[in-house]
């Protein structure tokens, strides 16, 4: 089967995203040894990165079928909402694995790699929208 780049780049995020928790869980724990870094790269990100590849196709079309995308008379809506999402998880969980360093600075108490993730995450599902789901006015 031959995946659209639009649904590539979503299972792009879905990995990372799962990758960098996966990471980040087990820097947090007592197996902070498996999270070594070559180059900065941690080896288990990598591995746990093709692995979710596999399966992130997979979850996204078990999210449609939890929140009834298919039976919807208006998928726009929650499609917008599930990209954005995906863009927000994504940068989140690599700053949190890849450059802690940025989790400290604050913005009225809240952490500024937050705030910079919403609004990168707002602007990239315009971008992507308007790439990949243009259309055509009368």
């Amino acid at each position: 089967m031959k995946l659209q780049i639009h649904v590539w780049f979503q299972n792009l995020g879905i990995a990372c995203s799962i990758a960098s928790l996966f990471t980040l869980f087990f820097r947090l724990s007592d197996f902070a040894w498996v999270t070594k870094s070559v180059y900065y790269i941690p080896v288990f990100f990598i591995i746990i990165f093709f692995m979710s590849m596999m399966i992130a196709d997979d979850i996204r079309n078990i999210f449609k079928k939890l929140f009834w995308y298919e039976k919807r008379k208006i998928k726009r809506p929650i499609w917008q909402v599930g990209i954005g999402f995906i863009f927000f998880l994504a940068q989140i969980s690599t700053v949190m694995v890849f450059s802690q360093e940025l989790t400290h600075p604050q913005l009225g108490g809240m952490p500024l790699f937050l705030v910079f993730a919403f609004m990168n995450s707002f602007i990239l599902t315009v971008i992507y929208e308007e790439i990949f789901y243009r259309t055509t006015i009368k």
